[in-house]
């Protein structure tokens, strides 16, 4: 399984971005993928997460409400749309998947990771 994430770049607090993984190597049915993220000197944290077969989505509190996930079945591709984004958003966003589609929010769970893209909210 291969995951390449794209989108990052720098926006002002209270703009959107929208952040798309690219994924490829196996059929996903039975997969669920993810994004998390790492801000400089903090641990990797869940951010949201969706089912492939049926486009369940799970959320990070910090995010429910102004994030959201879906996913392209014909183009293998699943997007994260951030809106109202924070200072706080700022971070390398990496996209993962689970084969077991669990939409953890463990990242332990995701055996497979992209490269990750930089997120910057200017404040």
């Amino acid at each position: 399984v291969q995951l390449q994430a794209s989108g990052g770049g720098l926006v002002q607090s209270g703009h959107s971005l929208r952040l798309s993984c690219a994924a490829s190597g196996r059929p996903f049915s039975t997969y669920s993928l993810a994004w998390f993220r790492q801000a400089p000197g903090k641990e990797r944290e869940f951010v949201a997460s969706i089912r492939w077969s049926t486009g369940y989505t799970a959320f990070a509190d910090s995010v429910k409400g102004r994030f959201t996930i879906s996913r392209d079945t014909a183009k293998n591709t699943v997007s994260l749309q951030m809106n109202s984004l924070k200072a706080e958003d700022t971070a390398v966003y990496y996209c993962a998947a689970d084969r077991h589609g669990s939409t953890s929010a463990d990242l332990r769970n995701y055996e497979y990771w992209g490269q990750g893209t930089q997120v910057t909210v200017s404040s």
